[in-house]
């Protein structure tokens, strides 16, 4: 259904992009791009940013109150549920409120969601051009389609949104930025694999806005480019760029093909200092069959020269995603990706559990992999004919804890003693797993009914403290040393209960003759008080 757009009595403008961030510091790069290119319409538009930990009454009121005509709503997969329900608000409080969607979410699929049944218009595809020509048919009175399929817009006529990062932003938002779209790969289950080809922003004009933003105080910059290093001449002028301008607290975030480094960009990384940069490498799995199956390319020897390298000669901060759950992989298969990962010595492993994400050709295995997903948003499988619901539901909780005690970087001493020996003891077994270490530990926590999140520092050192001191009793010093050294490594000058050492008790010396025996008096100033100062 389409409505013609009439002017609001007391509406200050007529256009209102919005939508739901999944949190407060991230922002809805998308929507800057449509208002940066309404032309003309762009003093009629305003930009409004919301996020999903409120109430859909609460956004609900703060729209309605200004009055637009037209609503742009950015849908993905973290909003799509709140998103739905704040439509189905809106159209009942005010029916004559034009509902427009855009984004990955209902781009495909389009005709079998509940959300886009609720729209008065979806466009499909990147709407940066698409959404100001649907606004002007509207302004116009025209009626035009329910659903719109954008064409892909050239990159060179596009205005770019980064004047549109207010102060605020600038302060405390993530600032996106991107030097290109699309992605030359073919991985089936990743929407990036539909963006072929890979299309570069005009270089001077982007590096200009870059300086802009620099200028405004912005220190944080987080590329969104799928493969930043596929042109390294491009790569090059972006580092090169950025390490001219190096100032203390710069740090610039790439996603980065993991098997191309060549030379000339190493020469450059090289040259940044410790925690400026931090490099996404997508690895996803390291098992060769599931790869082909996925249609995967990826070359496993120059990968790990290239995390090598960037681990023993660069400062780079390389946090690296594996998924679980991909076809033809079982848990085995899984864990021993996750260790030859993690002896390449990343800063960060995120473990994911693949998702069917619409639009994806994930999902021609479904017959032949017994591939079972979730039907609520995020879609993630929930068994495959490897791995069934409780070897997922055991990755799942693994994930979340490795964030807490692998991740976090607060156990580099003492987390390597479940599936390595302290240098001082002798080794357990020449091969041993960290996966199934960690897994053994992750099912031990769920055992406990400890939750996967919202675990206080010194319960976190006293809950793989006392897994340590249970699977390696007679090591007890060394665990110890090993916990104390990660809790003070950032400068704390107490320790956790857990750790604190315990009093002495004092032995009176035998008498002569019977005497009163007194409690002694320093045996209550021998414990160690924790120093408070942080």
């Amino acid at each position: 259904m389409s409505i013609s757009c009439p002017v609001r009595e007391g509406s200050p403008h007529r256009i209102l992009l919005s939508t739901l961030n999944a949190k407060f510091p991230h922002s809805a790069f998308g929507l800057r791009y449509l208002l940066a290119n309404l032309g003309e319409l762009q003093p009629l538009a305003a930009l409004r940013e919301f996020d999903i930990n409120q109430r859909s009454l609460d956004i609900a009121e703060e729209i309605l109150a200004r009055r637009p005509t037209i609503l742009g709503l950015g849908v993905y997969i973290w909003n799509v549920r709140p998103t739905t329900e704040l439509i189905s608000v809106l159209r009942r409080l005010d029916p004559n409120l034009i509902i427009v969607l855009g984004g990955p979410e209902v781009s495909h699929e389009t005709d079998q969601q509940e959300i886009t049944a609720l729209a008065h218009h979806v466009i499909t595809g990147e709407a940066d051009l698409a959404f100001a020509d649907l606004c002007r048919q509207l302004v116009a009175g025209q009626k035009p389609p329910h659903t719109i399929h954008a064409p892909i817009p050239d990159p060179a006529q596009l205005q770019l949104p980064y004047a549109l990062y207010d102060e605020r932003d600038c302060a405390h938002r993530v600032i996106y930025v991107e030097a290109s779209r699309g992605c030359p790969f073919t991985c089936e289950f990743c929407l990036s694999s539909l963006d072929i080809p890979v299309r570069q922003f005009p270089l001077d004009r982007f590096l200009d806005a870059m300086q802009s933003l620099l200028d405004r105080g912005v220190r944080q910059f987080k590329f969104v480019d799928r493969t930043f290093n596929l042109h390294p001449i491009v790569s090059r002028r972006i580092l090169q760029f950025f390490l001219e301008r190096w100032t203390e607290g710069l740090f610039v975030h790439f996603e980065m093909v993991p098997d191309r480094l060549p030379e000339p960009l190493r020469e450059l990384i090289a040259q940044f200092p410790p925690g400026a940069l931090q490099f996404e490498v997508g690895i996803q799995s390291l098992n060769p069959d599931v790869e082909k199956l996925i249609s995967r390319r990826q070359d496993h020897g120059r990968m790990e020269d290239n995390l090598r390298w960037l681990r023993s000669s660069s400062g780079v901060h390389v946090h690296a995603d594996l998924i679980a759950g991909l076809p033809g992989e079982d848990l085995n298969s899984f864990g021993q990706g996750f260790d030859r990962l993690l002896a390449l010595g990343p800063q960060e492993i995120q473990v994911g559990i693949l998702k069917r994400l619409r639009g994806t050709p994930i999902i021609r295995h479904d017959a032949e992999w017994a591939m079972v997903y979730n039907p609520a948003p995020p879609y993630e499988v929930l068994r495959t004919r490897l791995m069934d619901f409780a070897d997922l539901a055991r990755v799942r909780r693994f994930a979340a804890f490795w964030d807490i005690f692998g991740n976090s970087g607060n156990f580099t001493s003492s987390l390597p003693l479940l599936w390595n020996s302290a240098p001082e003891l002798p080794t357990e077994s020449p091969t041993p797993s960290a996966f199934r270490s960690f897994l053994q530990f992750s099912d031990a926590l769920h055992q406990q009914g400890v939750r996967t999140s919202g675990i206080a520092l010194p319960r976190q050192y006293e809950l793989l403290g006392q897994h340590l001191l249970s699977v390696r009793p007679g090591d007890t010093d060394a665990i110890l040393s090993a916990l104390a050294a990660d809790y003070r490594r950032p400068g704390r000058r107490d320790l956790p209960p857990f750790l604190a050492p315990r009093p002495v008790p004092v032995t009176a010396k035998p008498q002569a003759a019977p005497t009163l025996v007194l409690p002694p008096r320093q045996a209550r100033h021998s414990r160690v008080t924790p120093d408070k100062t942080p």
